[in-house]
């Protein structure tokens, strides 16, 4: 994904009411910018660290920007607008970066689907074979180079994890895509110590048959690109 115009730097202040956050210009001016990300950004949020942002041209919008880039606690940096890893991921299938992802001649979004009154990321279709993709952002830095997920309780999680078990039910894939938006990362593990509930459930839903798949992206002002393919550490079965 090509960033154009590309992210201006800025130096990060703080963020609260989850959808703002200050930021120092070069100039030494704050701006009041909007946060695109409802987890808990545990990790991420490091006052005083580099940051970048996008500017929006419409003048109907409140606030002026975007945070995109926040650089992390431990030095990484991590790309925080959840808006983007659905396109992210779009863009590698298309592009044949996702090797196990191949094979469809149709590819939707958003569509409403499962018992749960969900809508699934992405749909690929090819005849009568469908494959239901659930895409996840991946932020929380841990140990080592290992990232984990989620970052906070995630009830959402846990109803999609459902639906996709559901969808193996009935004959077709059921994919969760794990995007890591963060650097200098190799492998990705459930966060149990967050959220056991959803280990738990995606650790039935493997055993149900829902493939796992994890890829890393490069990150910087002028791109972000889903780039590698990395280990997932699959939680146990209790």
């Amino acid at each position: 994904m090509k960033i154009s115009p590309a992210f201006e730097m800025a130096t990060f202040i703080k963020r609260y009411k989850r959808f703002f956050a200050d930021i120092e210009l070069s100039d030494g001016s704050e701006l009041t910018i909007h946060c695109a990300n409802t987890g808990s950004m545990k990790n991420c949020l490091s006052p005083g660290q580099p940051c970048w942002f996008s500017r929006s041209d419409n003048p109907k919008r409140k606030l002026p920007g975007t945070l995109e880039i926040i650089t992390t606690a431990g030095g990484r940096l991590a790309g925080v607008n959840t808006a983007r890893p659905n396109k992210l991921v779009v863009e590698a299938i298309e592009n044949g970066v996702i090797s196990e992802l191949q094979a469809y001649d149709t590819l939707r979004t958003e569509v409403r689907y499962g018992e749960e009154n969900s809508r699934i990321d992405i749909l690929l279709e090819e005849g009568d074979a469908q494959c239901f993709i659930e895409v996840k952002s991946v932020t929380l830095e841990a140990e080592g180079q290992r990232a984990c997920f989620p970052d906070a309780v995630t009830a959402r999680g846990s109803k999609h994890l459902r639906e996709l078990m559901h969808v193996v039910e009935q004959g077709q894939r059921g994919v969760l895509v794990f995007c890591v938006q963060l650097t200098d990362i190799e492998e990705v593990a459930a966060a149990q110590q967050i959220d056991p509930v959803y280990a738990q459930t995606l650790a039935q839903a493997m055993a149900a048959g829902v493939e796992v798949l994890v890829y890393g992206c490069r990150l910087s002002p002028d791109e972000i690109v889903i780039d590698r393919q990395l280990r997932f550490l699959a939680p146990p079965l209790v």
